[in-house]
């Protein structure tokens, strides 16, 4: 399976139709790749907070519908890492879309844990309310967004889910680049899964983003890393080797069906 990791900058002197115009570009040049992957809220910038209510759109707006017709052109799954997601009137939410190689929508989630911290995510956008996992001819796909990878019993439910292969969008700041190394890592180990996490690269609003997208295998092993500017990050993974690693160290077989189940 054929990854592109796409470590998208937002810069603030660029409109959203740029920004746009300038992925659809980037996304072109990934011919031959099975899955290609592009940063939380990188059409509207995660930290363009003023800026949530003029660029919302919906999943069949200009970011979604681009990432669909490249799809087809190119016959790949596109994740088209999230977008500001206006739903119904005024509610906003930052949904992620996973594309078909049909150019169809395969996959739909609307991040669970927004951010409060030194961020306007938790005061402007409602979290989801649900958790899918996705079919794929590479196996059960799931997706989750940037701040959800703090949370292990978020992961333990994808874990019981199915989820195989976990994509995770994000706009993960520098400041806190070697938590982002180490929960990766970690959550691919817990569960043995394959982890794709492209991180958002510059710097929005004042504050520099962490780029080091990552593919991170079910043994926990670092199959490929960016660096922290702008660029496409590809490799080749083997899903087989998630039934594997479970065949050979069956640690998922011994978990505990219910934990708050325990005496204190």
């Amino acid at each position: 399976m054929d990854i592109a990791l796409v470590q998208l900058s937002s810069p603030d002197n660029e409109t959203q139709s740029q920004r746009i115009d300038r992925a659809e570009y980037l996304l072109r040049q990934q011919s031959g790749a099975d899955l290609v992957v592009l940063p939380e809220l990188w059409s509207a910038g995660y930290f363009h907070f003023a800026q949530y209510p003029h660029l919302a759109e919906g999943v069949d707006g200009g970011t979604v519908a681009m990432c669909a017709a490249v799809a087809r052109e190119l016959g790949a799954y596109i994740h088209v890492g999230s977008i500001v997601e206006r739903v119904g009137g005024e509610e906003l939410r930052n949904t992620s879309v996973l594309i078909d190689p049909r150019g169809n929508v395969a996959h739909r989630y609307s991040k669970l844990h927004v951010f409060g911290y030194k961020s306007l995510e938790a005061e402007l956008l409602t979290p989801g309310s649900s958790l899918p996992v996705a079919g794929t001819p590479f196996g059960q796909m799931a997706g989750i967004t940037c701040y959800d990878l703090r949370f292990p019993g978020l992961w333990s439910e994808l874990s019981v889910r199915g989820a195989e292969i976990v994509v995770v969008p994000a706009a993960w700041p520098a400041a806190r680049r070697e938590h982002w190394r180490l929960l990766t890592s970690a959550r691919a180990v817990e569960h043995q899964v394959f982890v794709l996490a492209c991180n958002a690269a510059g710097v929005q609003e004042g504050v520099e983003l962490g780029g080091t997208s990552r593919i991170v295998d079910p043994s926990g092993r670092l199959v490929a890393e960016a660096g922290t500017s702008e660029e496409v990050l590809r490799a080749t993974i083997d899903p087989g080797l998630i039934q594997t690693t479970r065949h050979e160290f069956p640690v998922i077989a011994d978990r505990l069906a219910d934990y708050a189940g325990l005496t204190h």
